[in-house]
């Protein structure tokens, strides 16, 4: 009896070493992203008579207070786009404007829970243009305030005739 104990005691040892052996390694999972981690983007503003900024910004999501607007989150938690706070293009444009010293302006759109860019360096879009918002070359799905931007994107404020 104390054979056949043993016996299966080392078949089973032997199946358990094979079935671990023949398991795939496990990947180290990759740490998460910290939220919100500050990111350097090329940001430029188009107006319609050429550049009025060009250069790159260090953001990331941040609250962000206009004349027209007043202070809001500017973060990618508005309209519930991210879970976590993130940079966000017009956060980048907010950054830009303290840093380089020239202003912008927007109203606050509560349906929308994000801005509006209306005035980049008294260029107004008015009743015949408005300031598109592109990422990459590409019109952003959704606001200035929802949209995560990387490092390295490159943000571009355009004024556009209607």
């Amino acid at each position: 009896m104390r054979q056949h104990v043993r016996h299966r005691t080392l078949i089973t040892t032997a199946a358990l070493a094979l079935a671990l052996g023949a398991a795939p390694a496990v990947a180290q999972a990759k740490p998460a992203p910290a939220p919100n981690a500050p990111v350097t983007v090329s940001l430029t503003v188009q107006g319609p008579d050429g550049p009025l900024f060009k250069g790159r910004v260090r953001t990331k999501g941040h609250d962000v207070t206009t004349v027209a607007g007043g202070t809001h989150k500017c973060d990618g938690t508005n309209g519930a786009a991210h879970p976590a706070a993130v940079p966000t293009p017009t956060a980048a444009l907010d950054d830009a404007a303290r840093r380089h010293h020239f202003t912008w302006d927007g109203a606050w759109y509560a349906s929308f829970d994000d801005f509006s860019v209306d005035t980049v360096k008294n260029v107004s879009g008015g009743g015949s243009a408005y300031w598109s918002i592109s990422v990459n070359g590409t019109p952003t799905p959704v606001g200035g305030c929802q949209f995560a931007l990387k490092s390295g994107d490159k943000v571009a404020f355009t004024w556009t005739a209607f």
